[in-house]
């Protein structure tokens, strides 16, 4: 990582940011490393990499990490980085769930700003709990909910609000991996090994891994809010202790219906994430194995497909690109707009300014994370009673 403390070009100076997780041989992590310093707009100065203390300080000196700034505690972390004139602004967490709560809690009542991948908590009591130390703080938090940050993805959601399909009928949200069809958590893989552990994971392991983003990216790109589910989760692989597949129903309010599969055991899909939002006047489908085509088809006309790069883009989808079109971008792409966006935010909050407000608009914050634990409790316990319509509203109050 780059630790100059301005761009020569600019002199804009990059947000200091610390990392919570993300350790040697840790997936997440090195992709949101890659993502943040995209724009060169970051600098990673210090880090709590791993709980095992010898990873810790091996992984901070992987990113040349002064050695007194690779904490073997998060605990530690925050209360030293507070202290320090040079300490961290913001804090990037990428551990496994369990952790999410406790550790953006420490970093928030430290007074420093949170990025945190999804989801946000363990329950919805945990996330109302961020909500509102976020709020009472002042803080900003962003959670990683990265496929926000498609160029296409973000034009299907300036068409849809301008009125381009007409009054919304029909979501459809997929998301299909098979990466799990075989007992791989039960050898010790590690990355499957915490995501279908109750204690780590939560109530749900597809959901929660996969499901929340195909939930998320319905809500974003549709505007509607969600108003209750009824699920069928199952456990296809014997022994494993928590969900692989779900099928859930949808309802939202104003009357649209919908439909969101989610599924690590689906022979022949790497990592099939997909969206189809159907109007009374048009449809609109994207997929994230070709992120920068969005199919456009007005009814009783021929199907358009809507290029990143192309004539048509959207002020957002200009925006959300950096090479011409005919120059593929993909996931990191993607993801390194949500950093963007991210660290847009949280210097103007820290400057005392007003931010982009096309940034503040596309950013995924604690409240939208907090409706993702709302969903998933709603569709695990529509599921313990057999599919019955459930309540997903999220209640603040």
């Amino acid at each position: 990582m780059v630790h100059a403390t301005s761009d020569a070009r600019t002199g804009i100076r990059r947000l200091r940011v610390g990392m919570v997780g993300g350790g040697r041989n840790a997936f997440i992590g090195a992709v949101h490393r890659m993502a943040a310093r995209l724009d060169d707009l970051v600098e990673l100065t210090a880090g709590a990499l791993s709980a095992d203390p010898e990873n810790a300080r091996l992984s901070g000196a992987d990113l040349r990490f002064a050695p007194d700034r690779a904490y073997a505690d998060y605990r530690e972390m925050a209360k030293s980085e507070k202290a320090r004139p040079d300490g961290i602004e913001a804090v990037i967490i990428v551990t496994p769930n369990h952790l999410h709560h406790p550790v953006a809690k420490a970093f928030l009542e430290a007074g420093i700003d949170v990025i945190c991948d999804k989801p946000l908590a363990m329950s919805v009591a945990e996330a109302k709990e961020l909500v509102a130390l976020t709020k009472a703080r002042q803080l900003v938090f962003a959670v990683t909910l990265n496929n926000t940050g498609y160029p296409m993805v973000r034009q299907a959601r300036e068409m849809i609000a301008s009125g381009e399909i007409g009054g919304i009928r029909l979501v459809h949200a997929t998301y299909i991996q098979d990466w799990l069809t075989e007992p791989i958590d039960a050898t010790g893989q590690k990355q499957a090994e915490w995501r279908t552990d109750p204690s780590r994971s939560g109530a749900s392991a597809c959901l929660a891994d996969i499901g929340v983003h195909a939930h998320n990216l319905a809500l974003f790109v549709s505007g509607l809010e969600l108003a209750e589910v009824a699920a069928d989760l199952a456990t296809f692989v014997p022994g494993r202790r928590l969900d692989d597949n779900a099928h859930v129903l949808l309802r939202f309010e104003g009357g649209a219906r919908g439909v969101l599969v989610a599924s690590q055991v689906a022979v022949g899909n790497l990592n099939s994430l997909g969206l189809k939002i159907f109007g009374d006047r048009a449809g609109l489908e994207w997929s994230g194995e070709a992120p920068e085509i969005l199919r456009f088809t007005p009814y009783g006309e021929p199907t358009r497909l809507l290029q990143r790069g192309g004539p048509g883009n959207s002020a957002e989808a200009k925006r959300g690109s950096r090479m011409p079109g005919g120059h593929p971008e993909g996931y990191v792409e993607g993801f390194a707009n949500l950093y963007r966006d991210a660290v847009e935010v949280i210097a103007a909050r820290r400057g005392g300014r007003a931010p982009d407000p096309a940034a503040r608009a596309a950013l995924p914050d604690v409240v939208d994370g907090a409706r993702g634990l709302a969903f998933i409790e709603a569709a695990v316990n529509s599921a313990r009673n057999n599919g019955a319509w459930t309540s997903a509203r999220l209640s603040l109050t």
